[in-house]
């Protein structure tokens, strides 16, 4: 089974994530308030290590203020054809 957390598409999405919160002139502080969890949540799911599920991703876009298909997007073009499940 190919590892999803630290591929290729999982990174870009971490990077899409940073951009959109240092877009919306946030700290992860403040994006952690907007989420009501901790600060910490924000910088593991940032870093890359911890993995976020879709309606997770839904809610993090929403507190960003940008569409969930924008950073599905990212992670899409970074993840090869071949990657396997």
């Amino acid at each position: 089974m190919a590892k999803t957390i630290r591929s290729e598409g999982h990174q870009a999405l971490c990077e899409a994530l940073i951009a959109a919160r240092k877009a919306a002139g946030l700290t992860q502080s403040e994006l952690a308030n907007r989420l009501r969890c901790h600060q910490s949540f924000v910088a593991r799911v940032e870093s890359g290590e911890r993995r976020i599920d879709v309606i997770e991703l839904i809610v993090l876009a929403r507190a960003l203020s940008v569409h969930s298909s924008i950073l599905l997007e990212a992670a899409e073009n970074a993840t090869r054809a071949t990657h396997r499940i």
